[in-house]
């Protein structure tokens, strides 16, 4: 096998992981639209801070037990992961946003900002993955 052939397992992790971030993103969109009709004066912050939070809940447990395989030993140990795991998180979205904001800087069209989006994400996700695999779930997907 090549170095740049890859087997099935790779291919069914990846679609995995990939479908696990399209729910962890409508996750969020759908808690920011139920957190507004709920509370239609709360202000927009908190529609995106729930929204965030659920998507981010939601994908570390996905992540967690359905890609890589993960178990803690202790409440300690999964703080760590949960604490480092967002940290990631961060950083990857402002990869995300640099693509997004910059294409659209560049170029000044919503086809452009949007395609700096999908760029960013994809580049975004392909680091996060391989951040978590080596620092956060230590294991490794399996």
């Amino acid at each position: 096998m090549s170095a740049l052939a890859v087997s099935p397992a790779g291919v069914a992790l990846a679609a995995r992981y990939v479908g696990f971030a399209v729910l962890s993103m409508l996750a969020n969109l759908l808690a920011q639209e139920a957190t507004v009709r709920l509370a239609p004066a709360a202000p927009l912050l908190l529609s995106v801070l729930v929204g965030t939070g659920t998507g981010f809940v939601l994908k570390y447990v996905l992540d967690k037990h359905l890609i890589f395989l993960d178990r803690s030993e202790s409440r300690g140990e999964e703080a760590r992961k949960v604490v480092v795991y967002g940290l990631f998180s961060v950083l990857t979205t402002l990869v995300f946003w640099g693509f997004e904001f910059g294409f659209y800087a560049l170029w000044g069209t919503a086809q452009a900002k949007y395609a700096g989006a999908v760029l960013g994400l994809a580049i975004g996700y392909a680091v996060k993955y391989a951040l978590d695999r080596r620092f956060v779930f230590r294991g490794g997907a399996r």
